[in-house]
């Protein structure tokens, strides 16, 4: 399992998450056509390159989100998460366009114990995104629900 257990994070860490994806036109249509959202920046290329400052059609906001999220969870919630509690503070200072590839961060802001859940406790992550170039992208802080190593259970 290549989750992290609640207690075997501490605050400040830093996982640098290996994989990265680079992003393609078909993630962009697929995602914004299976979510039932029309936005012209991200089907309509002709729209783009005459009507819009960015030239190109823009990869779904929604889709980088989840793509953030998915990235970090192989280092730190598989197999130990119990639930995600939410996401806030979502920004995305800059756009990304196909072919664009990027790479994760993930930052443990916040630990405390669960009052309701002796086996578990509440962990703020800040998930950062960078593209190629190593400009900043996304960000987020997310929290959730983490299971803490069983009793008796070596690390």
């Amino acid at each position: 399992m290549p989750g992290v257990f609640f207690d075997e994070l501490e605050v400040g860490q830093i996982f640098r998450h290996v994989q990265s994806r680079t992003i393609t036109e078909m993630d962009n249509v697929l995602f914004s056509s299976m979510t039932h959202n029309p936005a012209l920046l991200h089907l309509d290329e002709e729209y783009c390159r005459t009507q819009t400052e960015f030239g190109q059609r823009l990869v779904n906001s929604a889709f980088t989100l989840g793509l953030v999220v998915g990235i970090s969870v192989g280092d730190t919630t598989l197999g130990t998460a119990v639930a995600n509690l939410g996401w806030d503070e979502v920004r995305f200072p800059a756009p990304l366009f196909h072919g664009d590839t990027i790479r994760v961060e993930t930052e443990v802001l916040e630990l405390r114990e669960s009052r309701s859940r002796p086996n578990a406790g509440i962990v703020t992550f800040q998930h950062r995104a960078y593209k190629q170039t190593g400009e900043l992208v996304a960000s987020c802080k997310r929290s959730g629900l983490q299971l803490k190593r069983p009793a008796g259970d070596a690390a």
